[in-house]
């Protein structure tokens, strides 16, 4: 079994979307996962499966959470040792030493085609800044990421993909629960 990290969007922001955390965990078990944990009220979960295909993850969630929250939420699911190696190589935390509480990932849900992510190259968003690599966004935000340009929805306009986007702290927790996952197996 792999260990994985579905990232739902737009979890108990703002009175939408409202799931209980072990609601949701009780939907995950129910679809046969194991070692099913959630971490904070966004949506998070943390599991394992025998399903390696991540759009068929990402499809059976889906599915699961429109059928017992009647919502369509945006799914996006990634292996444990991919969000490793993904804030491993993070630009801004490794090459510019920037804060840490000031540092987000947007996660796309496929690599965005050449001819959009072209298209916003040349903006100014300053004092933010992003830097997109594969089917990741780092995002430096010094003034926070509730006053940048930079949104999901801005990513998902320009770049034409679904977009998620979490903190730093809260993908160093969620890699920590998947390697303990991990340990307690071998």
């Amino acid at each position: 079994m792999k260990t994985y990290i579905s990232i739902l969007r737009g979890i108990n922001v703002s009175g939408k979307n409202i799931i209980k955390m072990d609601s949701l965990q009780e939907m995950y078990e129910g679809l046969g996962f194991q070692k099913v944990k959630t971490y904070i009220q966004s949506g998070n979960v943390v599991f394992q499966s025998p399903e390696t295909n991540l759009e068929e993850l990402e499809r059976i969630i889906l599915e699961s959470l429109l059928k017992r929250f009647a919502g369509n939420i945006p799914v996006l699911v990634r292996e444990a040792s991919e969000l490793k190696k993904i804030l491993a190589v993070n630009p801004f935390l490794n090459e510019i030493k920037e804060d840490i509480g000031k540092l987000h990932i947007t996660f796309l849900s496929k690599a965005p085609e050449k001819q959009f992510s072209e298209r916003i190259e040349n903006g100014s968003y300053l004092p933010d800044k992003y830097i997109i690599v594969d089917r990741a966004i780092y995002l430096f935000c010094p003034n926070g990421y509730g006053t940048t340009r930079l949104s999901n929805n801005f990513f998902e306009n320009k770049l034409k993909v679904k977009a998620t986007t979490r903190n730093l702290r809260t993908l160093m927790e969620l890699v920590k629960l998947g390697e303990l996952y991990e340990y307690k197996d071998l």
